[in-house]
């Protein structure tokens, strides 16, 4: 994409943690230069019939989904510059008041520092559960993210039903919104309305080139610049700052990182502060 290259920023990854080791890690990760900490949403564990997109599932019944306004609430309390996003949050499994209301709350609470990753979801038991229609949650997001950004603006808004109505509290600035996924439609949402894209599987080189282009071709032809979006991709490398480096310049803005999992059984935050020392004190 046409930009001038930034330096790398670092997502921390935190799915699959505990939900009592949150707080110490982002205390861990805002001393060690992270720029945002990432959880991931789901409601519950059962015996899911709809299959599984992303490979071998990976967490069981015993696995922590904590909710993920209450925790980055808990999380901003104890931090100062630290960003947070959810990766990703299924807001179609959800009406539109209650996704307003939480992740405003949120943004005011944490002084302006929540960004919205949004995705349509998988999981069909989940919208169940909620009373969502799960076959029509594109098109209900698509509807979505306009109305959020009218609802977080303080604005008064008028919905089906409804009388005219607004919202309080609002952030002071507005609230970021990362497009999750790597469909056609997703890229096609990222582009048309997200303010970023975040990937939702571990890409290698040609992976993500591929994705890029896609990107690119899309936000052509809904008349964007190549640099209107935020990328925020996971990368299939080893830890290294001169291979992000080189990611950095094709345009990718962020990338996503659990060093954890390089050093099974080792403490968390000893991994985190190893690679603030090896990676990120050298962007």
């Amino acid at each position: 994409m046409d930009h001038e290259a930034q330096p790398m920023r670092f997502w921390l990854g935190a799915s699959f943690c505990d939900t009592n080791e949150f707080v110490e890690l982002a205390v861990a990760a805002e001393r060690c230069g992270f720029d945002t900490f990432t959880l991931s949403d789901h409601l519950f564990f059962a015996d899911f019939s709809t299959p599984y997109p992303y490979g071998r599932m990976r967490w069981t019944a015993e696995t922590h989904w904590p909710d993920v306004w209450v925790t980055i609430g808990a999380m901003s309390a104890v931090t100062t510059r630290l960003r947070f996003s959810p990766n990703v949050y299924i807001a179609p499994a959800r009406d539109l008041i209650t996704v307003a209301k939480q992740v405003s709350t949120a943004a005011v609470l944490s002084g302006d520092r929540v960004s919205f990753g949004v995705g349509v979801g998988w999981c069909k038991e989940e919208f169940a559960a909620t009373g969502q229609d799960f076959h029509t949650r594109g098109r209900r997001l698509d509807e979505m993210l306009p109305r959020l950004r009218e609802l977080w603006s303080g604005a008064q808004v008028e919905l089906p039903g409804l009388p005219p109505l607004s919202m309080s509290p609002v952030p002071a600035a507005p609230i970021p919104i990362y497009v999750g996924g790597d469909s056609e439609a997703a890229l096609r949402r990222a582009a048309r309305a997200g303010d970023g894209w975040i990937g939702n599987r571990i890409y290698t080189e040609e992976q993500i080139d591929a994705v890029l282009a896609d990107l690119r071709r899309y936000l052509k032809e809904y008349g964007r610049p190549e640099d209107a979006l935020e990328i925020v991709a996971p990368l299939a490398v080893l830890p290294d700052a001169a291979t992000y480096r080189r990611f950095a310049d094709k345009g990718i803005t962020a990338t996503m990182a659990a060093p954890w999992w390089l050093s099974p059984g080792e403490p968390k935050v000893a991994t985190m502060e190893r690679f603030a020392e090896e990676v990120i004190s050298k962007m």
